[in-house]
C-alpha cells in the first residue's frame, strides 16, 4: 500500500520547481542591460531590461539550487533550499541597502509579502479553477503556515506600533528603535531556525516529500554549482544595473519610492516562484500552490527581513523594522483574507478574483500615497 502524501509546509515548495523553459527567452535582456547600461542610454530602458533580465536568472539560480539539494539528502537538501529560496530578493535587497534606498528595501519586503498572499495566490486559484471548479487542500497545513505566518507579522508591526506610540516621548528614541529591530530581528531568526530543526529534524518522517518533480532534468552535482554560481553573480550584476535607475526612474515617471518598492521590485525576483505556484494549481495541486503563495511570505517575514537588519548595520546603512501605516495595513489585511479564504480547506476561482481585487485596490492606493 502506498505511503499517502505527506503535509506540505513551508518548506516543501522548493523542490518542485517545474521547467520554466518560456523564461529562457528574457535571458537575452541579460547582455541587453549590460550595453544600455555601458551606453548611457534612458534609465527607465535600462530599469526595464535588467528588471526582465532577472526574472529567468531567478528560475535558474532556483532549479540549480533543487537540484543541488536533491543530492545532499533530505535534510541537508531542504535546509539549502529553504536558504536560498530568497536569495535574488537578498542580493537586490543588499545593493539598494548599500546605494542608501533604505524605503525601496522596507517596501520590497512588505510589497513580496502582499503581493505573493493576493496577486500570486488569486492568480493560482483563477487559473487553478477556471480548469478544477473546486479545489481542495490540507486544512491542517494551512493552518499551521497562517500561524506562523501571522506570528511573523506580528514581529513586524510591534516595532511600527512602538515608533507611533512612543515617538517624541523617549530619549534616544532612534537608538531604542533600532535596538527593538535587532532583538525582534534575533528572534525571528531563532524562530526560522527552530522551524528547520522541527521540519527536517524532529518532525522529518512527517513533513518528508515523497514524489519526484515531472520530468525533472538529470543535472549532475558539478553542473549545478556552476549554474547557481554563474546565475548569482549575473543576479547581482543585473541588480547593481537595477538600482541604479531607481532615482532617475521613479522621478521621470512620477511615481514615490515606496510604490517601486511594494509593487515594482517586489515582483521581479519572483516571477518564476509566481509561475510555479499558477502551474501547480493548473495541474490541481492546490496544496503546493497554497505552500509557495503563504511559505514564500512567511520566510520573508521569518529570514529575509531579519537577516536585512543586521546586514544594513553592517554596512552602514541601517534599517529598522518599522514600516508605514499603508504597509502595515495591507500586511495584516493580506494575511486575514487569505486565512478566511482557507479555512474551509477548499478554493474556486471567485476567490482567486476577490484576492485580484484587494491587490489592485492595495496598489492604486500605494500609487497615490506620498513619500
Amino acid at each position: 500500500m502506498p505511503n499517502p502524501t505527506p503535509p506540505r509546509t513551508l518548506w516543501s515548495k522548493f523542490p518542485l520547481k517545474p521547467s520554466h523553459r518560456w523564461l529562457n527567452l528574457l535571458l537575452l535582456f541579460v547582455p541587453v542591460a549590460i550595453i544600455l547600461d555601458l551606453l548611457r542610454a534612458s534609465p527607465l530602458l535600462i530599469f526595464i531590461a535588467s528588471a526582465l533580465a532577472i526574472a529567468p536568472l531567478a528560475s535558474v539560480l532556483g532549479e540549480s539550487t533543487g537540484a543541488l539539494a536533491s543530492q545532499c539528502g533530505p535534510a541537508a537538501g531542504g535546509i539549502l533550499s529553504a536558504t536560498m529560496g530568497n536569495a535574488t530578493e537578498m542580493i537586490i535587497a543588499f545593493f539598494a541597502l548599500h546605494a542608501g534606498h533604505i524605503n525601496v528595501v522596507k517596501a520590497s519586503l512588505s510589497g513580496s509579502i502582499i503581493g505573493n498572499l493576493l496577486l500570486v495566490l488569486g492568480l493560482s486559484l483563477v487559473a487553478g479553477g477556471l480548469r478544477n471548479p473546486v479545489q481542495r487542500f490540507s486544512r491542517a497545513t494551512s493552518s499551521m503556515n497562517s500561524t506562523t505566518l501571522m506570528i511573523a507579522v506580528a514581529a513586524l508591526v510591534m516595532p511600527a506600533v512602538f515608533n507611533l506610540t512612543l515617538f517624541g516621548t523617549l530619549q534616544h528614541h532612534d537608538v531604542n528603535l533600532q535596538r527593538l529591530s535587532l532583538w525582534t530581528s534575533g528572534v525571528l531568526i531563532a524562530l526560522y531556525l527552530l522551524n528547520l530543526l522541527f521540519v527536517f529534524r524532529t518532525h522529518r518522517a512527517s513533513f518528508a516529500a515523497q514524489h519526484t518533480e515531472e520530468g525533472a532534468p538529470r543535472t549532475s552535482r558539478a553542473q549545478a554549482i556552476v549554474s547557481l554560481g554563474v546565475a548569482t553573480i549575473l543576479i547581482a550584476v543585473m541588480s547593481e544595473i537595477l538600482v541604479g535607475q531607481i532615482a532617475p526612474v521613479t522621478q521621470a515617471l512620477g511615481m514615490t519610492e515606496l510604490f517601486v518598492g511594494v509593487i515594482v521590485v517586489a515582483l521581479v525576483g519572483n516571477a518564476a516562484e509566481n509561475s510555479t505556484a499558477i502551474i501547480m494549481a493548473r495541474r490541481n495541486r492546490m496544496d503546493v500552490s497554497m505552500s509557495i503563495a503563504t511559505g514564500a511570505s512567511t520566510q520573508i517575514a521569518l529570514f529575509v527581513a531579519p537577516v536585512l537588519v543586521f546586514l544594513s548595520v553592517a554596512i552602514g546603512h541601517p534599517m529598522t523594522l518599522v514600516f508605514n501605516g499603508f504597509e502595515i495595513a495591507a500586511i495584516v489585511l493580506s494575511v486575514v483574507i487569505v486565512d478566511m479564504i482557507s479555512s474551509d480547506g477548499e478554493t474556486n476561482w471567485f476567490e482567486g478574483a476577490q484576492l485580484l481585487a484587494v491587490y489592485a485596490i492595495v496598489a492604486v492606493a500605494f500609487y497615490f500615497v506620498p513619500e
